[in-house]
């Protein structure tokens, strides 16, 4: 993995994690880094199996609100 790459996933990441809290009502309790950790963790749950372009993205988008859900009620509930 080239550090390109890795910048990419950063960078899709961020975008995917930004929608997917815009998306989401109610505050979620995370900052930039985790939202972008948020991000690649759901635009790889949910973009992989679609594969690039525009499905991926929207599966990416779908993944990274579900991973949102998931942390923001786990921090609810642990807190």
């Amino acid at each position: 993995m080239t550090i390109f790459s890795l910048l990419t996933w950063a960078i899709f990441g961020a975008i995917a994690g930004g929608i997917a809290r815009a998306l989401v009502p109610g505050r979620v309790p995370a900052g930039w880094l985790p939202t972008i950790a948020l991000g690649v963790a759901g635009s790889i749950a949910g973009g992989l199996p679609f594969g690039a372009g525009p499905a991926g993205l929207l599966g990416s988008v779908v993944g990274a609100v579900v991973v949102v859900v998931i942390h923001s009620w786990y921090v609810e509930n642990n807190s």
